[in-house]
């Protein structure tokens, strides 16, 4: 049957992700610090609302690119929020980021096009570029620079073939964000070589060091800029589902017809629930989302505490929820790790190497669990290193 397998599809490798993730679930006593899922419950108003509508019967398709009131909404939450301006014409309502991201790179790559993608980051860039018919060319970003993706890294990977660039900051798994003046020195070599800028901010509202910059907000980056964002991290929206994605108007074109082709539109319900979630956050100032943050904040401080603590150092996540921490000075590198920590101590953390050769020697621990949780697993990884690598606690 192999020969009726598409070959981009074949050569693709398992998520690294899912994989610890599926071995935990069955594991009695374990502790996933693995998939990044918020642990808090969407608002109670948020899941009313959608009870509302489907007992009124609102469980039918809506228009393709979302209700109308929904992205009108998304359009006025981009300005107020981020200061990007793009109009409700221009933006798709999708099933969640995922589907931007799919959408953004079919739109967009030919046969043989080049995609840079920094690394480490998400999982699906690589593939996603792969499967459109591109060529992912990964960009090694390093912790002594913060995993950013600097000018000079541009300029070196670029070749005529390139077509754009994926920025996905704030970034999962490092917790790095960009700031304005970082993105600022990145647009002359995006200008220069005349690229397309797919900026994946579904972190947005996750940054601990100010305001989120979206270099979409930046002078006529907007029109080269494909910019995408939904309601699963800031919102506790996982299961609901809903994303968005806004571009340039040929780029938009080009999606807006593969999603009318392959989707179709996103569940009519929980289109409404976002509704009701950017409504109440326009009512309130986003209290629900603050209060979220604040927590994820003292979260993170304490688990990349934990972690320097033990000899596995890394910095405190500047946004998303997670801490990259280095495991070079255990002499194991990250898949072999977290392993070795399932096993001895039930605790799933994520190799580094899932998200791209540059994380190799790397482990991604979530923060998005309960205090307790965290402590819990913090206790076991360091009796894990003390049993294993004792000299590690006493340098």
């Amino acid at each position: 049957m192999r020969r009726f397998v598409n070959s981009r599809a074949a050569a693709l490798e398992p998520s690294g992700i899912r994989k610890f993730f599926d071995i935990v679930q069955s594991m009695e006593g374990a502790i996933s610090l693995g998939v990044g899922e918020p642990d808090f419950v969407t608002p109670w108003s948020v899941r009313e609302a959608a009870v509302r509508y489907i007992r009124l019967g609102y469980t039918q398709y809506t228009g393709n690119r979302g209700l109308e009131e929904l992205r009108a909404l998304v359009s006025r939450y981009l300005k107020e929020r981020f200061a990007v301006e793009y109009p409700p014409e221009r933006t798709i309502i999708t099933v969640g980021a995922s589907e931007a991201i799919d959408l953004a790179l079919r739109a967009v790559c030919e046969e043989g096009d080049e995609i840079l993608v920094p690394e480490p980051s998400y999982v699906s860039y690589a593939p996603a570029v792969t499967l459109a018919g591109g060529t992912p060319v990964p960009i090694a970003c390093t912790a002594e620079n913060g995993f950013i993706i600097t000018p000079g890294q541009i300029a070196a990977a670029a070749t005529p073939r390139t077509k754009a660039v994926i920025l996905p900051y704030p970034n999962n798994p490092t917790g790095a964000v960009m700031t304005k003046e970082q993105l600022a020195r990145l647009v002359p070599e995006i200008e220069k070589r005349d690229l397309l800028v797919i900026s994946d901010e579904i972190y947005a509202e996750l940054t601990y060091t100010g305001r989120h910059f979206s270099v979409a907000s930046l002078p006529k980056m907007a029109e080269r800029t494909v910019l995408i964002g939904g309601f699963s991290k800031a919102f506790a929206m996982t299961g609901w589902r809903v994303g968005f994605v806004c571009a340039p108007a040929e780029v938009d074109e080009a999606m807006f017809k593969i999603h009318q082709y392959t989707i179709l539109c996103a569940p009519n319900m929980s289109q409404r629930a976002a509704v009701c979630a950017l409504k109440e956050g326009f009512s309130d100032g986003f209290s629900a989302v603050e209060e979220m943050r604040e927590q994820y904040r003292l979260r993170g401080q304490f688990l990349a505490a934990s972690l320097n603590g033990m000899g596995l150092p890394c910095f405190t996540p500047r946004g998303a929820f997670y801490v990259f921490a280095s495991v070079k000075g255990t002499g194991m590198d990250g898949e072999e790790f977290a392993t070795a920590l399932l096993k001895e101590q039930k605790v799933a953390v994520v190799p580094g190497g899932a998200f791209g050769k540059a994380g190799a020697d790397f482990i991604r621990c979530s923060y998005a669990a309960s205090m307790d949780k965290l402590r819990e697993a913090a206790s076991r990884m360091e009796e894990f290193l003390q049993n294993r690598t004792p000299r590690l606690l006493t340098n």
